[in-house]
């Protein structure tokens, strides 16, 4: 057999590999970007620099009554039904929109250092943890609001409204920082 004959003979059966391998290859590459599309958005974060001092912004997240007032995007008000703000303490709240509708939360405060770092596991659907850190910087303090979801799928789903939602907190508590 030649080489033209066995090319001949052969070719149905490398142009099946080929295009076997190349379905695998494109099936890589879309399920590598969608886990990479994925992994990115279910990490957001906001930073905000206040000219108050790490343990007054601290403080802000400390108190019930004050942190009730501010919690959540505009137009939202708060019931809280437990507030334990210790390590490992509970957090069992309702969110009032503002058309109404009541959405049920529930956290654990799974690390807090004085002045520095609160750690909230939401441990209702949408699963995720919130970790505010607080560094001191010059005049003030840069808050570092860190949100990851469990389920990156659900958190491509939120990520426009999480994006804005956390702004309009971080507004919310610049002016109780301010009034206060």
């Amino acid at each position: 057999m030649n080489f033209l004959t066995h090319y001949e003979y052969h070719a149905p059966q490398m142009r099946q590999i080929h295009d076997n391998i190349n379905s695998k290859i494109a099936d890589l590459l879309s399920n590598s970007n969608m886990n990479s599309k994925s992994n990115q958005i279910s990490v957001f974060q906001t930073r905000r620099t206040f000219h108050f001092s790490s343990q007054e912004v601290f403080n802000a997240f400390a108190s019930p009554t004050r942190i009730e007032k501010w919690w959540g995007p505009n137009g939202f008000t708060n019931s809280f039904e437990v507030f334990e703000f210790k390590t490992q303490g509970v957090w069992i709240f309702t969110m009032h929109a503002p058309d109404g509708v009541k959405y049920p939360n529930k956290c654990i405060f799974r690390e807090i250092t004085n002045a520095k770092q609160i750690v909230i596991d939401h441990v209702v659907q949408p699963f995720f943890t919130l970790t505010i850190d607080l560094l001191d910087v010059n005049g003030g303090t840069e808050l570092v609001w860190t949100q990851k979801f469990e389920d990156p799928e659900i958190a491509l789903a939120m990520s426009e409204i999480v994006k804005k939602a956390n702004e309009e907190n971080l507004d919310r508590l610049t002016l109780n920082l301010v009034s206060d």
